[in-house]
């Protein structure tokens, strides 16, 4: 019996993921499992690139606007639910197609990640009032002396990544590092869970100038849109994880009347650029994945596939 096979389709933001993967998708008869991390939230199509409406008629979505703005989600989540879909799916499809490139959520589904623990809502709330407080940098230098192997890695900018750090270490007296997978053991063909399944990984790519320019017309295309809009509606929750992504924090800050609407689309487009290339840097480290150019190998990806 032939074994079912997952076709992942990654690279990077505005690379052309979404219509390469629509084609293969009417090929192969699939629907199409999203593993973008902010697509998966409603209210918010227009700033996360979401597949349109007449997309989403012509393929079956999943894990598209299906949030409201205030769950916390995470990887690990991701992966439950993925891999209960894709077993679900299996019975009726012997080929699936999953489209992203939220690094983090592609690694769940094709290697499994650690489980965080609970943390203490206690230890939640004290960490949200010191960084009120005391501010970013002295919650820095703690995770520096309970973590140093995790600060040396960790945005220490970012600073959800820097309280939930905190917030497992606080709680359960271990690292936050003592959680995650060793890096070793996230390359290559390192993959730390089997699956029941074959796992087939396209990764799409282009010359750089070609994709930063995608991604200046893109954020052009995203005004054009609406994006404006679509960001005050939002700005009540603007605290809220879900928004705390790049083009949404730039525009707040304008909406915040700090920044005109030339320099905050200026920095929307560099900051994307600045997140693509961090998104081919995790992928590139991935031997397991099949380099083509979205359009000009757009054949070759057929014959790879089989279809």
């Amino acid at each position: 019996m032939t074994q079912n096979t997952l076709y992942v389709l990654t690279g990077p933001t505005a690379v052309g993921k979404t219509a390469v993967a629509l084609e293969l998708a009417e090929r192969l008869g699939s629907p199409i499992i999203s593993a973008d991390s902010r697509q998966m939230f409603r209210d918010i199509p227009i700033g996360t690139a979401a597949p349109t409406p007449e997309e989403q008629r012509r393929v079956k979505h999943y894990f598209v606007g299906t949030l409201s703005l205030d769950v916390q989600y995470s990887a690990a989540r991701y992966e439950t639910e993925a891999l209960a879909l894709l077993e679900s799916l299996f019975q009726t499809h012997q080929h699936l197609v999953l489209s992203g490139g939220s690094m983090l959520y592609i690694d769940a589904v094709c290697k499994g990640i650690d489980r965080m623990p609970d943390v203490d809502p206690e230890v939640r709330q004290r960490l949200k009032e010191r960084l009120e407080t005391e501010g970013l940098q002295v919650l820095v230098d703690e995770l520096r002396v309970r973590d140093p192997e995790y600060a040396a890695r960790c945005d220490l900018k970012n600073h959800v990544r820097v309280v939930h750090a905190l917030e497992v270490c606080l709680t359960t007296g271990r690292t936050f590092t003592s959680f995650r997978q060793r890096e070793q053991e996230t390359e290559g063909n390192g993959a730390r869970k089997e699956r029941s399944f074959r796992i087939v990984k396209i990764g799409l790519n282009r010359e750089r100038a070609e994709l930063f320019d995608r991604i200046n017309r893109r954020v052009d295309l995203m005004v054009e849109q609406g994006f404006v809009e679509e960001a005050r509606r939002v700005i009540p929750y603007r605290h809220l994880n879900s928004l705390n992504t790049v083009g949404y924090k730039e525009m707040f800050r304008h909406l915040d009347g700090e920044w005109d609407l030339p320099f905050t689309l200026d920095r929307i487009r560099k900051n994307t650029r600045v997140y693509a290339k961090k998104q081919l840097t995790w992928f590139l480290r991935d031997d397991t994945i099949r380099w083509f150019h979205p359009t000009a190998q757009f054949d070759d990806i057929l014959r790879y596939v089989g279809v």
